[in-house]
C-alpha cells in the first residue's frame, strides 16, 4: 500500500509455491492464446515487459473491477504460461503475489512486433531473478506510487496517467546524465505535467540523494527542458531531513530554476480515504524551504510558472531504438464484455 511502503529488509525469502499444473509453451499454446487472451491481457503483458513486477494488488486496482475477478485471470494467465509468478515471505502479514513476464507471454508480445523472443532481452531466469534482487521493494514502491494515479483515474474522469517511463527506458537517451526512478506525465481538467520521479525508502545516505540534483541541472541544460524533480519519502521526519540536504545542493547550482523540485512522504496521505495518491495536496516546493504551503501534483506546474510540456518534447514520441518496444499506455483498454474461456 502507498501508505505504508514495504521495506527491503521486512522481505524474508519466498514462501513456497503450491504445485500448479501449467500449459507447456508449445507453438500451439501460442496460437491457441490468439483468441484466449483480451486487450487487457495483452496491456498487462506489455507493463510488465516494461516495469518488470506489478503485486495482483496493483494490477487489480489498476485493470479490474474486483479484486476476485483480477485474481482468476491472473491464475488463469499463470496456468497458460503467460505469467510467472513468486510470493516473497515478510516478517509480518502475508505479502501480495507479486507477476512477471512468463515465457508464453514474451512470445505472444515478440509475435506483435514481428520480432523474436531474443529480441526482447528475455530470459526467464533473469525475469525470476527479481525475486531475489535487493532493489524488490523499492521497485515494488515506485510501481505502487504510479498505480496509485491509474487506480485514482478511473474515479476522476478528467484525470489521466498518459506516460509512464520505467528507469530503464529513460537510461537508455539519457543514462550518461542520469538516472530517474521513473518519468512520467499526469494530466487534468486544467492542464498537463511532466515529472522525474526519485522514490526514496531511506535506502540512501541523505547526500546522495541531494548530489542526483547535479545530473538533472546538466540535463536540463543538455536538452533546454525544465522537468520538475519530485521527491518521494517514506516519513515526514525524513523528509525534513532531506529537504534540509537538497536545499542546500539546490541553491549552489549554477541555475537552480532549471531543477524545480518538490517533495512529499507517504505519511501524508490519508489511509482512511479510498483511494489515496500522489495527486493528492501533499506536494511542497523545495523553494518555499518551510515546506509549510502544499499542493496537488496538477498545480506544481504553476506554482514553478513552467509552460505546458510540448509535443515536440514529448519523450513518448522520440526515435525507438531497433529491438526496444515503444512504451505501452499507462492507463488500460476500457473493459469489454466478459468472454467465456474455451
Amino acid at each position: 500500500m502507498i501508505t505504508k511502503p514495504t521495506r527491503q529488509r521486512a522481505l524474508h525469502g519466498l514462501k513456497p509455491a503450491r504445485p500448479t499444473p501449467r500449459v507447456a509453451n508449445s507453438v500451439e499454446h501460442q496460437a491457441t492464446l490468439a483468441w484466449r487472451l483480451t486487450p487487457r491481457d495483452k496491456w498487462i503483458i506489455r507493463m510488465l515487459h516494461e516495469h518488470r513486477v506489478l503485486t495482483a494488488s496493483q494490477i487489480t486496482a489498476c485493470a479490474f473491477p474486483s479484486f476476485r475477478s483480477g485474481r482468476q485471470r491472473l491464475r488463469e494467465l499463470f496456468q497458460w504460461s503467460v505469467l510467472d509468478r513468486f510470493q516473497p515471505a515478510i516478517v509480518l502479514g502475508t505479502a501480495p503475489m507479486h507477476y512477471v513476464l512468463g515465457p508464453a507471454g514474451a512470445a505472444v508480445l515478440a509475435g506483435e512486433y514481428g520480432l523474436d523472443v531474443k529480441d526482447l532481452g528475455y530470459r526467464r531466469d533473469r525475469t525470476m531473478s527479481i525475486s531475489h534482487h535487493q532493489r524488490l521493494a523499492h521497485t515494488v514502491g515506485v510501481n505502487e506510487w504510479f498505480t496509485a494515479l491509474i487506480s485514482r483515474a478511473h474515479y476522476h474522469p478528467e484525470e489521466t496517467l498518459r506516460v509512464w517511463w520505467s528507469e530503464t527506458r529513460f537510461a537508455r537517451h539519457f543514462g550518461d546524465l542520469v538516472r530517474p526512478d521513473a518519468y512520467g506525465r499526469w494530466r487534468t481538467a486544467s492542464g498537463e505535467t511532466e515529472f522525474f520521479l526519485e522514490f526514496d525508502l531511506s535506502t540512501e545516505t541523505v547526500a546522495r540523494v541531494a548530489r542526483k540534483l547535479h545530473g538533472y541541472a546538466h540535463l536540463a541544460t543538455a536538452t533546454a527542458i525544465t522537468t520538475p524533480v519530485l521527491v518521494w519519502l517514506p516519513t515526514g521526519r525524513r523528509e525534513v531531513t532531506v529537504r534540509r540536504q537538497l536545499h542546500r545542493t539546490w541553491r549552489d547550482l549554477d541555475q537552480p530554476h532549471l531543477v524545480p523540485v518538490a517533495t512529499a512522504a507517504a505519511d501524508h496521505l490519508n489511509p482512511d480515504t479510498s483511494h489515496p495518491s500522489p495527486a493528492e495536496p501533499i506536494w511542497a516546493s523545495l523553494a518555499a524551504t518551510a515546506g509549510d504551503v502544499r499542493y496537488p501534483l496538477h498545480d506544481l506546474a504553476d506554482v514553478w510558472n513552467l509552460p505546458a510540456p510540448s509535443t515536440v518534447n514529448d519523450p513518448a514520441a522520440g526515435v525507438t531504438p531497433p529491438g526496444v518496444l515503444p512504451p505501452p499506455m499507462p492507463m488500460p483498454p476500457p473493459r469489454q464484455p466478459r468472454r467465456v474461456s474455451r
